[in-house]
C-alpha cells in the first residue's frame, strides 16, 4: 500500500513537471513542438527518478540499512516468497480434517513473519532462523507429506512415514512460533516498558492523592 502511494506521488510530481516544462517551452519561450516535448519528457523523467531515489533513501534511513544490505534482504525475501507459495500449495493439498487447523495456523504464522519483514526489512536479521532453516524444512516436509497422503494405497510403512512426517511438522510449528516471537520481541519489550512506566505513574498518582 505504501509503495503504491509513493509511486502515485512520484508519478504526479513527474506529470506536473512535464506539463509545466512543455507549457513554458511552447508559449513563453516559443520553442518548436518536438523540442518542447523532448524537454518536457526529459524533465519529467528526471523528476520521477529523483523523487524515487529520495523516497528510497528515506526508506533505507528509517530502517537503518545500507543499499547493499537492502538488496541482500530483498533477494532473500524474493526467494522466501517463492517458497511460501510452494508451502501454501502443499498445505492446502492436504485434505484430511486432522491437519486442516494446524496447516492454517502454520500458513498464518509464516505469512505474518514474511509480511512483518517485508514492511520492516531491518527485522530480517531477527528472523534469520526462519528464512535459513525453518521455512526450508517446512516446505520440504509439507510437500513430502502431501505426496504421501495422495497415494491411493496405504500400507504399514507408508502410515509410519506419514506419522513421522506429521510429528516433525508439529515440532517445526513450535520453532515457527519461536521465530515469530523473535521477530516481534522488540515490540513486546517496548510494550512491557510502557506498561511498567504506566504502572509507576499510576502508583505515584495514587500516593499523591492520599
Amino acid at each position: 500500500m505504501k509503495q503504491t502511494i509513493n509511486f502515485f506521488i512520484q508519478s504526479s510530481a513527474a506529470l506536473f513537471s512535464t506539463v509545466t516544462i512543455w507549457t513554458i517551452s511552447i508559449f513563453p519561450l516559443g520553442q518548436p513542438y518536438l523540442l518542447s516535448s523532448t524537454y518536457a519528457i526529459g524533465g519529467g523523467a528526471v523528476v520521477f527518478l529523483s523523487a524515487k531515489a529520495l523516497t528510497h533513501h528515506r526508506f533505507l534511513k528509517q530502517n537503518q540499512l545500507t543499499n547493499r544490505e537492502y538488496r541482500y534482504i530483498k533477494q532473500n525475501l524474493k526467494e522466501a516468497n517463492h517458497k511460501i507459495k510452494r508451502l501454501r500449495k502443499a498445505l492446502f493439498t492436504i485434505r484430511n480434517v486432522a491437519s486442516i487447523k494446524q496447516n492454517l495456523e502454520i500458513y498464518r504464522v509464516v505469512s505474518k513473519i514474511y509480511s512483518i519483514t517485508k514492511k520492516e526489512p531491518k527485522r530480517f536479521y531477527l528472523a534469520e532462523q526462519f528464512y535459513y532453516s525453518t521455512l526450508d524444512s517446512l516446505v520440504e516436509l509439507s510437500e513430502k507429506y502431501a505426496f504421501l497422503v495422495s497415494q491411493p494405497k496405504k500400507n504399514n510403512d507408508l502410515a509410519i512415514s506419514l506419522n513421522e512426517t506429521r510429528r516433525t511438522i508439529s515440532d517445526l510449528e513450535q520453532s515457527l512460533e519461536k521465530d515469530l516471537h523473535d521477530v516481534v520481541s522488540k515490540d513486546i519489550n517496548q510494550l512491557q516498558f510502557e506498561l511498567d512506566v504506566a504502572k509507576l505513574s499510576l502508583n505515584k498518582s495514587i500516593k499523591n492523592d492520599k
